[in-house]
């Protein structure tokens, strides 16, 4: 019994995550979801068309039209329901219908298969 008091006793006071082996603060808050809610997907009508970044809209490529987020912004996607999650670039802006968080390329929504339902569940995480 006193050899595991010892043992904690000499636990190092260090801050530094590396040397204590915890997560730092920041590194917990980047794996936090940034937002929650419905996504959906567009594609067909608008491939080849300007995003509002000023790219052409490639229906395949992993990218995300989000509200208010900048341009180029990376976002884990996890489709809450099966779990399956995808990294897409945010390079337009919407979704312009109620109630949703971000509209996905096909590329990404076929990923997290929601094209058949047309929207899912979602949490949407930064990517440093």
């Amino acid at each position: 019994m006193t050899s595991l008091l010892f043992v904690a006793a000499c636990n190092t006071t260090s801050t530094d995550p590396s040397v204590t082996g915890s997560l730092s603060q920041n590194k917990v808050a980047s794996t936090a979801s940034l937002q929650k809610g419905t996504a959906s997907w567009y594609g067909p009508g608008f491939h080849g068309r300007r995003t509002a970044s000023g790219e052409r809209f490639n229906s395949g490529a992993m990218t995300a039209a989000h509200r208010y987020l900048p341009f180029g912004t990376r976002l884990r996607v996890v489709n809450e329901k099966n779990g399956r999650s995808v990294v897409v670039r945010v390079n337009d802006r919407g979704p312009f219908t109620r109630n949703r968080i971000i509209d996905l390329a096909k590329g990404p929504a076929q990923e997290l298969g929601l094209t058949s339902t047309g929207t899912a569940y979602v949490s949407l995480h930064r990517v440093e």
